[in-house]
């Protein structure tokens, strides 16, 4: 790897800060996914919660309580050595409601004193502007993204952002796996269905509001800081054939393309053919305004971030098709890959399929966002957990990583590992699904000292680091 390769950890404001209410932070979109079995209709945008009741647990309302822990938490990431911490802002602690003029200073000192810290022990921070956090009054007053008028609250936020901490952060994310606006619009784009409407008109121009905003950030970023570097991000995992049929090879295709169409447009600057035609096809009619094409066109992103959990399988046969079991992304079940304990298939390879994949299809340099392994890990006395399980999994990830950096000739920046500290889980909403290299003591039912113990993965990470990837 080269000499200035980032190594670190990724989280999420809404999955480790908990503090819902501190600090003048409004209500968020978020903070209303509740744990069980009603979790994905809400995220799907098919129940609606814009409140919280008693009848439901919201694990995000408190979480791992990153807020008031952060400085012990960013002293442990730089005990394992971490050059860059990939972190998010929840859009709610700067602007409560989302459409105020003025911001919440309370918010912004926040951020700034977790900015501090990281630059105490030469962290680099990477800024997710928007991982899938929208203000309710946004959603009650406006409906989320599937209005216009986001792209003026987006990019108040962004010139907030971009100025008051331009000493502070120079590498930036627009939006966290931009496509989960396809699987999960409630949590990715504050959008709820009434009966009727037509789904996929809604999403997809949600979707260009977005792309919109996206561009908008780039502009404004480069205006404030020439040196800001900003990226994109999709939720990726490359689709295989479930066999070798023509058929299936297509199937495919055309779930990739699904992955690749929003970061098309990021990365190019413009619709590909194919998507027009599939929108055309799906009879969605995109609302583009005078002058969209041309922001498009001239605001492309300077890098590529994704996440990586698992690959994915694709089928032409109906019979087969609707053996899928429900998940976030709908995939077939691959025979030839072990699954997690949450039925994630395990593909290491995949990772270096997807680098050359996505590098061979935009040519800007990539970078790892996400990348773990969620599992049950059961503390002994001391809280200490051996995890050799998830450094068997991680092991397996970073050689194939170097592979094709090493063999392949992929331009790759660097890699944050998902939830390098144990936060709620985004698509089940359960602390025992733990992804960190810290312990942190606090279970599915709120009990717990939030006490923060190294696991044995922790250790292992901080010689990767140090030997910038040669001992694994």
């Amino acid at each position: 790897m080269k000499e200035d390769f980032l190594w670190g950890g990724a989280t999420a404001a809404n999955q480790c800060e908990g503090s819902c209410t501190a600090g003048g932070r409004g209500l968020a979109n978020v903070d209303l996914l509740p744990a069980g079995k009603d979790r994905m209709a809400v995220m799907t945008g098919h129940k609606k919660m814009f409140a919280f009741d008693k009848d439901h647990d919201y694990p995000a309302k408190t979480a791992i309580e990153m807020y008031q822990y952060y400085k012990e938490d960013i002293r442990m990431f730089a005990q394992m050595g971490f050059k860059v911490y990939r972190m998010s802002i929840a859009w709610s602690r700067i602007f409560p409601g989302g459409d105020e003029e003025s911001p919440n200073e309370e918010g912004l000192a926040y951020y700034e004193d977790v900015f501090r810290e990281c630059r105490k022990y030469q962290i680099e921070p990477l800024v997710t502007i928007t991982h899938f956090d929208c203000p309710m009054h946004l959603v009650k007053e406006y409906g989320g993204w599937r209005n216009r008028k986001m792209l003026t609250f987006y990019e108040r936020l962004c010139r907030t952002l971009f100025t008051r901490y331009k000493e502070y952060v120079h590498y930036w994310i627009t939006f966290n796996e931009i496509n989960m606006i396809l699987h999960a619009p409630f949590m990715a784009a504050g959008i709820c269905f009434e009966e009727g409407e037509d789904e996929k008109q809604i999403t997809y121009q949600a979707a260009h509001h977005e792309l919109l905003a996206s561009a908008i950030a780039v502009k404004l970023a480069k205006e404030i800081n020439p040196e800001n570097q900003i990226g994109c991000m999709l939720a990726a995992g490359q689709a295989y054939p479930y066999s070798c049929r023509p058929e299936d090879v297509w199937a495919g295709v055309e779930m990739d393309r699904k992955s690749y169409l929003f970061i098309d447009v990021q990365a190019y600057g413009a619709y590909p053919a194919y998507g027009l035609k599939m929108m055309e096809r799906e009879g969605v009619k995109l609302r583009i305004e005078e002058g969209d094409l041309e922001l498009l066109r001239d605001h492309t992103v300077d890098f590529i971030s994704f996440s990586y959990y698992n690959s994915m399988c694709a089928s032409a046969d109906p019979d087969l098709n609707a053996k899928i079991k429900g998940n976030i992304f709908d995939s077939l079940e691959n025979p030839y890959l072990p699954s997690s304990e949450w039925g994630w298939q395990i593909d290491p390879l995949g990772l270096r399929i997807t680098l050359n994949v996505l590098y061979d299809r935009y040519r800007k340099p990539l970078f790892v966002s996400e990348n773990g392994l969620g599992a049950v890990d059961v503390p002994d006395k001391n809280g200490y957990v051996e995890d050799d399980y998830r450094i068997d999994y991680m092991r397996a990830h970073i050689r194939e990583m170097k592979k094709a950096v090493d063999e392949d000739g992929v331009d790759l920046m660097g890699y944050t590992s998902w939830g390098c500290i144990d936060l709620v889980s985004a698509s089940s909403g359960e602390m025992r699904k733990r992804y960190g290299f810290i312990y942190v003591d606090k279970q599915d039912d709120g009990t717990g000292t939030l006490k923060r113990t190294p696991k044995k993965s922790f250790y292992w990470y901080q010689k990767v680091i140090e030997s910038n990837g040669e001992i694994l």
